[in-house]
């Protein structure tokens, strides 16, 4: 019964990873296709499985396109000084940019995964990335900020750290966080 018993756990190990993956992909997929696809139904009695996504996809990407031109520009420009006015709006709009183009943009933050120091006495160390090498806007020359992922998590806490506490690490970002998000149980290759 014992052997039966770890077995089955076994068995839980192998697929409870998978499934949960496929699951999480299958409710944003039906999310994204119902927020689409349903008026998409009622309105052009278009009944396609999918549908919401490849018009959310073909919608996103000629939006992109169009906000590369210089037509959009203007637009982009009049918007941003909008947001300006309005200080709430302003601090949550920016935030989220950044955040967005840290992950996406042309100018990933999450890049120079790094070790710190963060008790000598006991050699505590941290693994993180480094987000912002210079400081000295801040009165802090010599200082580097380091974004420390949480694990099983998608938030973090931001030290600003000595320079000199700081060890680069050469593994690529995505092994780095992908150790850190699973609490240091996934294994880096």
């Amino acid at each position: 019964m014992k052997r039966l018993f770890k077995y089955f756990l076994q068995g839980l190990l192998l697929l409870g990873p998978l499934a949960a993956t496929l699951y999480t992909v299958y409710v944003m997929f039906n999310y994204a296709d119902k927020l689409i696809g349903d008026p998409l139904k009622e309105h052009c009695k278009l009944d396609i499985p999918g549908i919401g996504i490849v018009v959310l996809f073909i919608s996103l990407t000629l939006l992109g396109l169009i906000g590369q031109t210089i037509i959009a520009r203007p637009f982009i420009a009049f918007t941003r000084r909008l947001l300006k006015r309005a200080p709430l709006l302003n601090v949550i709009y920016t935030s989220l940019q950044d955040l967005f183009t840290a992950f996406v943009g042309k100018e990933k933050k999450f890049n120079v995964p790094v070790t710190v120091c963060m008790n000598k006495e006991n050699n505590l160390w941290k693994l993180g990335f480094v987000t912002e090498k210079n400081l000295e806007e801040f009165g802090m020359k010599g200082m580097v900020a380091v974004y420390f992922p949480h694990s099983y998590a998608f938030s973090g806490v931001l030290y600003l750290v000595p320079e000199d506490s700081v060890k680069l690490v050469d593994l690529s970002p995505s092994e780095v966080m992908k150790f850190v998000v699973s609490g240091g149980v996934t294994k880096v290759n």
